[in-house]
């Protein structure tokens, strides 16, 4: 019977990840994910996928196979009266929540847009095989026999057999009732790894392109940490100006000034001299701007990547966000100036249906 449950289940998961996979353009672009995200999972309503259950009727209903029916009599008649109940006025349950490890998004993401493992670089480039617990079995070793399932189980059966004795309540589990953890091997990355978010929040930046910001750099995050074990992020705001700040600023903060894309790589390049040699560190910097930049900052901007910064990294990526105004010049200006150079990745990203292909461009070489 166990076996047969975890069967089920396995199956059960597999139909939601399909469904997930299948529809994860939809999940990507209304950010519904990221609202539900806890420390390590994130619960994802999925349409249209119930689980069997049984459920009990109201007393002194009648119904199929039940009571006093003639054929053709309809089902479910109210006792109270001679007419069928009312329609109800509020909404089916027509949603499961299933809960996913990051992990778990992270190789659906990988599957559906066919990403390829990343090959750190870097001393710190070091894969060690890693046991992880993922389940429970019936058959293995004594030494891995998980207690608490064993017990449950003999009880279970005693109950349902009738040797349970309460006055005298030993359990004694038999060759059936034991249950082992299970596991698999997998290659755990070692190597270091930094993502350096930087955003233009000046004034043509509105509420909706850092949303589209928020929801790209989170499918970003989610499958970098997939691909190395020792990761940190930090993250960078600029109009005419720029700053490092927190997680929280970086999302919410508003500028009304001009701005100077120099001044984000700036600090971005400050940031990896001080702290990240790149012979130890897999270094991702991310750039979205709407584009609009002072014109006399363009060859000071290019100078600073092409210099400081790519050299340096694993790749760069440029989303640039349409604003409230449209988009500026700075991508083409990298474009025509940069073309040479293999690890600069840029994307257009004009409205939330277009995030899954930016990041396909920038997690698509594996770089």
């Amino acid at each position: 019977m166990a076996e047969t449950i975890e069967r089920d289940k396995s199956r059960f998961k597999k139909i939601v990840r399909g469904k997930i996979k299948s529809n994860l353009k939809k999940y990507i672009s209304h950010g519904e994910l990221i609202g539900r995200k806890g420390k390590d999972l994130v619960s994802i309503p999925v349409p249209q996928l119930e689980l069997p259950h049984f459920k009990f009727g109201k007393k002194g209903y009648t119904g199929v196979g039940q009571g006093d029916g003639e054929p053709g009599q309809p089902v479910a008649i109210d006792p109270d009266g001679d007419q069928p109940g009312q329609a109800g006025d509020q909404p089916g349950e027509h949603l499961l929540e299933v809960e996913f490890t990051l992990e778990e998004l992270a190789q659906i993401l990988g599957e559906e847009l066919e990403l390829p493992r990343i090959q750190p670089k870097g001393k710190k480039n070091i894969s060690a095989e890693k046991d992880k617990y993922t389940g429970i079995s019936m058959t293995g070793p004594e030494s891995l026999r998980h207690f608490k399932r064993t017990f449950k189980q003999a009880l279970k059966r005693q109950l349902m057999t009738g040797d349970y004795n309460y006055l005298d309540p030993t359990i004694i589990p038999v060759k059936e009732d034991k249950r082992y953890m299970s596991w698999k091997s997998t290659l755990n990355p070692e190597s270091n790894a930094v993502i350096i978010f930087m955003m233009d929040v000046s004034g043509s930046m509105g509420d909706t392109q850092k949303e589209i910001v928020r929801i790209t750099s989170f499918w970003i995050d989610t499958w970098l940490r997939s691909q190395y074990n020792g990761i940190e992020t930090r993250y960078i705001i600029h109009d005419a100006a720029a700053r490092e700040v927190d997680r929280e600023t970086f999302f919410h903060t508003k500028e009304s000034g001009g701005t100077r894309i120099s001044s984000a790589l700036e600090v971005c390049a400050d940031l990896m001299d001080r702290h990240y040699p790149p012979q130890e560190w897999n270094i991702y910097p991310f750039h979205f701007s709407d584009g609009d930049n002072f014109s006399d900052d363009n060859d000071k901007a290019v100078g600073i990547l092409r210099e400081k910064i790519l050299p340096h990294v694993n790749s760069f990526s440029y989303g640039e966000v349409y604003g409230l105004y449209g988009v500026g010049m700075f991508k083409k200006i990298l474009q025509e100036r940069c073309s040479e150079e293999t690890n600069l990745l840029v994307a257009d990203i004009r409205n939330k249906d277009a995030i899954m292909d930016a990041i396909k461009v920038f997690l698509g070489k594996g770089l």
